[in-house]
């Protein structure tokens, strides 16, 4: 269920205060990006092509931002069993270690997969390689200055 608030009932002297930081949980630290990230599913054919596309309309929950944008997924392999069944193993990391969202992240990831036309996802957290603000990609540093944040 949505909850909408009416501007009226918005007191500014509540609001929290610009310090011009993004926001309370993520640092946004430059760091080197190894080769291979961001990984963005460019190259992928059939049932991993689907499970990327679908992971693209994950957003972050603090800025609407795709979260494979982001550089936050770090894989995706699909496995089909014996009986037919297809399983997904999705591997991300967070921006931050301590993420509040994570169980949420880490749903949506799930539920996104699923849309994708695999029976059952297992979602990895990687913390290795460390996620630095370097492993954005360009549609995502676009949609970050949109969002009013230059990376």
């Amino acid at each position: 269920m949505s909850e909408t608030v009416d501007e009226g009932e918005i007191d500014e002297a509540d609001a929290p205060a610009d310090t011009g930081e993004p926001c309370a949980y993520t640092e946004y630290e430059r760091g080197e990006a190894p080769e291979e990230f961001p990984k963005t599913g460019d190259g992928a054919e059939g049932t991993v092509a689907d499970v990327w596309e679908a992971l693209y309309s994950v957003e972050d929950p603090e800025m609407p931002v795709s979260i494979v944008d982001l550089g936050l997924i770090y894989g995706v392999e699909v496995a089909e069993t014996d009986d037919g069944e297809k399983r997904a193993v999705v591997e991300m990391t967070l921006t931050y270690s301590g993420c509040p969202a994570r169980e949420m992240l880490q749903n949506d990831v799930r539920c996104a997969a699923l849309s994708a036309g695999v029976d059952e996802v297992a979602v990895k957290l990687r913390y290795s390689p460390t996620w630095n603000v370097d492993m954005v990609t360009e549609a995502g540093r676009e949609d970050l200055r949109e969002f009013g944040l230059s990376v």
